[in-house]
């Protein structure tokens, strides 16, 4: 499955919450926007349990996933 993350982050996390993502295997990309969003991740995985570890990311305010077929 793909997947694309849309991230919120508290005040100056953004670069704290991208590092963290770029540890995860599953993340094959990290971008940080300007927007109603901080940050957009891609996702490739088998299923999407790994947005539950996302979510846990000290610095996350908000996620929105939007899986692609």
């Amino acid at each position: 499955m793909k997947a694309f993350i849309l991230i919120e982050t508290t005040a100056g996390k953004a670069k704290e919450v991208t590092t963290a993502l770029k540890q995860l295997d599953e993340v094959k990309s990290v971008d940080v926007v300007t927007g109603p969003y901080d940050v957009i991740a891609i996702l490739e995985a088998e299923n999407m349990d790994i947005t539950a570890k996302i979510k846990a990311i000290p610095g996350i305010s908000r996620t929105v996933v939007c899986m692609t077929e």
